[in-house]
């Protein structure tokens, strides 16, 4: 009756690490398995916003996400997609990607 008991906890404790190691080694690689924006700002910030990520809706988040980083102190903020600033901000980006 022990022997179960510890083979069962065993088990467990071995899938708990495979799926946490698992997590962890995908996150490595830039994959990300759930939408990193919770909250969005839609107040202008633009001159603030040092860099700008866009990641495209994918099968771990419907979402398209945008993702800024402040010049000086390099905290990452999500903007609000549908602000009318953002659009200008992205419409700007990718005209100047295309010259």
């Amino acid at each position: 009756m022990m022997s179960s008991r510890v083979f069962v906890t065993s088990i467990a404790v071995l899938l708990a690490f495979v799926t946490i190691s698992e997590g962890m080694s995908l996150r490595s690689l830039g994959v990300e398995l759930h939408c990193r924006c919770i909250q969005t700002e839609s107040k202008p910030i633009g001159r603030h916003i040092g860099k700008v990520e866009l990641i495209p809706p994918n099968s771990h988040c419907e979402e398209t996400e945008i993702i800024a980083t402040l010049k000086k102190t390099g905290e990452e903020v999500c903007l609000d997609p549908e602000a009318p600033w953002v659009k200008r901000v992205i419409q700007k980006i990718m005209s100047n990607r295309r010259r």
